[in-house]
């Protein structure tokens, strides 16, 4: 058995960034992670020759001010993303080039449609209380409805209607019709606003950590050392009145408290005694993933470029439904993303490897030219089938659960305290709100130690 003041389970941005800051305030820690691997939900990949490819999240853009604060303490610069030359929107087979974020290039009444509804949503997500958007004055109406249903009520433009609810509903790798109003617009509302949730340049995907995501998380578990332990998944977490005990198959860790920094799709695989407090354990089962592939077709150099293209598209029903360029800070090789979530990817999943292959590659050469049908490397990262995800980038909440549920997202329950990003009031769902939740959580575990040493009681223990 191995004895440790606190035990973290996961050793995604969350987990690393609670034993990050734990050692770094003198207490001895264990990471049990479950992968093969660090990194959770991001994944960076370097190849031989150098060049790097992230799998999972890559994306930084302003306001994320605790990924860049982290970048900063282990010296990782960053690139803004590539968005010279046109954008590409393919709506019923027929292309429509643009710059900026609204497509003025489609018929002016689409385009003023999608200006609307940007605007409206804009104007919803800014009442919304970012630490309990449960007691919004809107919530119990907003989490009875889909935005499915908000989307056939506010768009009257069909080319509108299929690019919005590709765009909105990407975020939750899933139908439109399973993702509760309320939450879409408290996600939108922690990123602040769907501006920034749904843009490039001076938004959610306005830069990238040079070397990618794994030049951060990397030098983070040099730095915590000998405490991790890989290929763990943890089986069973039993709290009593003096500490924690934690198991995986080959593991036993003894700590006074345990933080759980996986995702909530997958949280309620570990088995708890006693029992979680009957709104915790519902919101396991209530907070499902959805489907995501991630490919990268990579190319001797980004073509698209001399042809006056950015490499960002967007194409609702097709196998490639996003596209955005992904290359390096070097701009060597080209690298082309392509993003397909919720109902398609599912779809596409059900594919052999060569016929998705084909399909995703007859879509970039429609789009990109002939040339695209030829990569030098392609690499495909299937999230919905990762075991220790759960699914796609997020989990989201459906109809009535974040009014039910919502209070029980950060609450600890006795000595097991919960990060991750979704339970981010800021930044939720990015790696950013990971990395805020471990610097949280690792914060609360100290409070209740220094409340305790005092002679005082932790509130809930």
């Amino acid at each position: 058995m191995t004895d440790v003041d606190y035990c973290v389970v996961g050793g995604g941005f969350a987990g690393l960034t609670a034993a990050l800051r734990l050692k770094q305030a003198g207490r001895s820690v264990a990471v049990l992670e479950a992968r093969d691997r660090l990194g959770g939900r991001t994944f960076t990949e370097v190849r031989e020759d150098g060049s790097w490819i992230d799998r999972g999240g890559a994306w930084i853009g302003p306001g994320q001010d605790r990924i860049y604060a982290l970048m900063n303490e282990f010296g990782v610069p960053s690139y803004k993303q590539y968005t010279d030359g046109e954008a590409m929107m393919v709506v019923d087979g027929k292309q429509y080039r643009y710059t900026g974020t609204i497509p003025w290039t489609m018929s002016p009444w689409a385009a003023l449609n999608l200006g609307a509804v940007f605007l409206e949503l804009g104007r919803m997500s800014k009442s919304i209380p970012l630490e309990a958007p449960w007691t919004a004055k809107n919530a119990d109406k907003w989490d009875q409805i889909t935005l499915a249903h908000w989307l056939d009520s506010n768009t009257l433009s069909k080319p509108a209607h299929e690019l919005l609810e590709t765009a909105i509903a990407g975020c939750y790798t899933s139908a439109a019709a399973e993702v509760s109003l309320l939450f879409v617009l408290y996600q939108m509302a922690s990123g602040g606003g769907p501006s920034f949730v749904l843009g490039v340049k001076d938004a959610a995907e306005d830069a990238r950590p040079v070397g990618g995501m794994g030049a951060i998380y990397r030098p983070m578990a040099a730095e915590i050392g000998d405490s991790i332990q890989l290929s763990q998944p943890v089986r069973d977490i039993h709290q009593d009145a003096d500490g924690v005990t934690v198991r995986s198959d080959k593991l036993t860790v003894r700590a006074r408290r345990v933080i759980v920094a996986v995702p909530l799709a997958i949280a309620s695989q570990i088995r708890y005694e006693p029992m979680l407090p009957v709104d915790r354990s519902f919101l396991h089962q209530r907070m499902p993933s959805g489907a995501i592939f991630k490919i990268a077709a990579l190319y001797d150099e980004p073509f698209w470029r001399r042809d006056g293209l950015s490499g960002q598209s967007a194409a609702p029903g097709s196998p490639a439904t996003v596209t955005i360029d992904a290359c390096t800070d070097t701009g060597r090789p080209g690298v082309m993303c392509v993003i397909t979530e919720g109902p398609i990817a599912r779809q596409i999943g059900q594919l052999d490897e060569a016929e998705r292959r084909a399909a995703i590659l007859d879509a970039l050469a429609e789009r990109f030219g002939d040339k695209a049908r030829s990569p030098v490397d392609y690499i495909e990262q299937n999230w919905s089938a990762e075991r220790y995800s759960g699914g796609g980038m997020l989990s989201h909440a459906p109809t009535g659960v974040l009014t039910q549920f919502g209070h029980a997202l950060r609450e600890p329950c006795g000595r097991i305290h919960w990060a991750g990003t979704e339970s981010s009031a800021v930044m939720c769902g990015w790696v950013d709100g990971a990395i805020r939740s471990g610097e949280r959580v690792a914060s609360e575990v100290l409070e209740h130690e220094t409340v305790t040493a005092l002679g005082g009681r932790p509130a809930h223990l």
